[in-house]
C-alpha cells in the first residue's frame, strides 16, 4: 500500500503528469520542472521516473514492527542515506510504519505483511511457539512482496532490520540485528541454527554494536566464534544526541513493545506515579494519532513524540523509566542518562540485557510484577549510567557510505 504525502495543489500537479513525461529521460525540462514544483515530495516523484543506477541508488529500509525499537534505530540510517544522495523507500507495518511516516512525511512508505506479535504470557517459548506458523507465513509473504518491489521500483539495495523475508538475490541485501546468539530457554540449540539459515540469505549482517567484547549487547552479539564471515560490527544506532536542556521533568516514562504488556506496564506505573510528589511525563508509544493531556497535576501524557521532541524531553528529565530493549539502551548510551529498566515479561533478550547492564551498575533493573518507583529512584544513586560519549554515534557512517557506493 502506498502512502501519498501530497497536498491538494501538489496532487493536481501530479495528476497532470503524462505517461510520456514519466517514461522520459530524467534530464527532460518538463519532468525536472515537475519535480521542482513538488518540492518536499520529490523523493516520491522520483519513484515514477526511470533513472540510471549510475545516477541514483534506490534503497529500501524495512524494520520489524515489534514495538518501536527496530524502526527508531533505522532513523539515523535513513537520515544518512538521504545525506548521501540515495533515494529511500520505507517499509513496515503497524505502529512502526506510523512512526516512520511521522518522522519522514516526505518519503514514500510501503506496507509489509504483519507478524502480529503478542506477549500474552511470561513464557517466551509459549508466546512465540503458538504464533510461529503465522510468523513464518508472514516471512514468506514479505519475501514475495519484496521480490516484486525490487523490479517494480528498480531497487538498488535493501536494509532489513530483523525482517527475515526482506531480501532478494537480485540486489544487495543487508540484515541488521544485535542478536547473533538468540537466547531461548531450552530451544536455543534449535532456534539459533534455524535463524542462521534465514540470515544466510543476506549478503551481509550488520550488528549495531562495537566489535570489542562485551560491547553494549554482551553475549547477544559477542561470542568466541561469529556465526558468519559476513558479520560486520557497525557501531551503535541511535536517533538521540546530547546537548544542554533546562530541567523540566523528574521522571520520563518511555513505553513501547507488544501488547498487552505495554498497557499493563503503563497502568502499573500510573498507579504509583499518582501518589508521587515527582513530576512525570509518560510517552505511550502509540503512533496512530498524537494526543496530549494531563491525568493529574504531576502527570503529563503524550501518545508519541517525534525523535527531535523526544530528544528534548529526555534531556530535560532527571531519570528515565523504560523497557530494556536494545534500541532504548543505545539511546540511553547516547544521552548518558540514568534509568530504571523493566524487561518485558518472557522476553529473554530484554531480561538478559537488564541483568547484564545492572550488574555493571549502569542502570537499575526491576521486574514488572514487583515495580517500586520510589525504591528504584533511590537505587539510582548507586548507578552511573553509561558515560556519555563512551560509544560513538556516527561510527556506522563509513560502512553505510561504502555499501552505497558499491551498489
Amino acid at each position: 500500500m502506498w502512502v501519498f504525502p501530497f497536498n491538494t495543489a501538489q496532487r493536481k500537479i501530479f495528476q497532470s503528469l503524462t505517461p510520456a513525461m514519466v517514461s522520459g529521460a530524467v534530464s527532460s525540462p518538463t519532468l525536472m520542472a515537475f519535480l521542482e514544483q513538488l518540492g518536499g515530495t520529490a523523493p516520491l516523484a522520483r519513484i515514477f521516473s526511470k533513472r540510471s543506477k549510475k545516477t541514483l541508488k534506490r534503497v529500501l529500509i524495512a524494520p520489524l514492527n515489534w514495538g518501536l525499537g527496530h524502526a527508531t534505530r533505522c532513523i539515523p540510517l535513513i537520515r544518512a542515506l538521504q545525506d548521501l544522495g540515495a533515494d529511500v523507500l520505507l517499509a513496515s507495518d503497524g505502529v512502526a510504519l506510523n512512526l516512520l511516516q511521522a518522522e519522514f512525511p516526505h518519503l514514500p512508505c510501503l506496507e509489509l505483511p504483519s507478524y502480529r506479535i503478542r506477549y500474552d504470557t511470561p513464557s517466551m517459548v509459549w508466546n512465540i511457539g503458538r504464533q510461529l506458523p503465522r510468523i513464518l507465513w508472514a516471512i514468506w509473504q514479505e519475501h514475495q512482496v519484496v521480490e516484486r518491489w525490487v523490479k517494480q521500483y528498480d531497487l538498488s539495495g535493501i536494509l532489513s532490520d530483523n525482517r527475515y523475508g526482506c531480501f532478494s538475490r537480485r540486489v544487495n541485501s543487508v540484515f541488521i540485528t544485535h542478536q547473533l546468539h538468540v537466547r531461548v530457554p531450552w530451544l536455543s540449540w534449535l532456534v539459533r541454527p534455524t535463524l542462521r539459515l534465514f540470515m544466510a540469505q543476506f549478503d551481509a549482517i550488520w550488528v549495531p554494536d562495537v566489535a570489542e567484547p562485551p560491547g553494549l549487547s554482551g553475549a547477544l552479539s559477542h561470542a568466541d566464534k561469529l556465526p558468519s564471515s559476513r558479520v560486520q560490527f557497525i557501531g551503535i544506532l541511535t536517533r538521540m544526541s546530547s546537548y544542554e536542556r533546562h530541567p523540566e521533568y523528574d521522571v520520563a516514562v518511555v513505553l513501547s513493545g507488544p501488547e498487552p504488556q505495554r498497557s499493563l506496564l503503563e497502568q502499573r506505573l500510573l498507579e504509583q506515579a499518582m501518589f508521587s510528589p515527582l513530576k512525570f511525563i509518560f510517552i505511550q508509544g502509540k503512533t496512530q494519532a498524537k494526543n496530549h493531556h494531563f491525568v493529574s497535576p504531576n502527570i503529563e501524557v503524550v501518545t508519541f513524540l517525534t525523535s527531535e521532541e523526544l530528544n528534548q524531553v529526555l534531556l530535560s528529565t532527571q531519570w528515565l523509566i523504560s523497557r530494556s530493549g536494545y534500541s532504548s539502551i543505545m539511546d540511553l548510551a547516547a544521552l548518558g542518562k540514568k534509568a530504571i529498566l523493566i524487561p518485558t515479561p518472557g522476553q529473554t533478550e530484554q531480561e538478559y540485557l537488564a541483568d547484564f547492564l545492572s550488574e555493571q551498575h549502569f542502570f537499575v533493573k526491576q521486574k514488572q510484577e514487583a515495580l517500586n518507583i520510589e525504591q528504584g529512584i533511590r537505587d539510582l544513586s548507586q548507578t552511573s549510567g553509561i558515560p556519555q560519549g563512551k560509544y560513538a554515534t556516527d561510527a556506522f557512517h563509513p560502512v553505510l557510505e561504502q555499501w552505497l557506493v558499491q551498489l
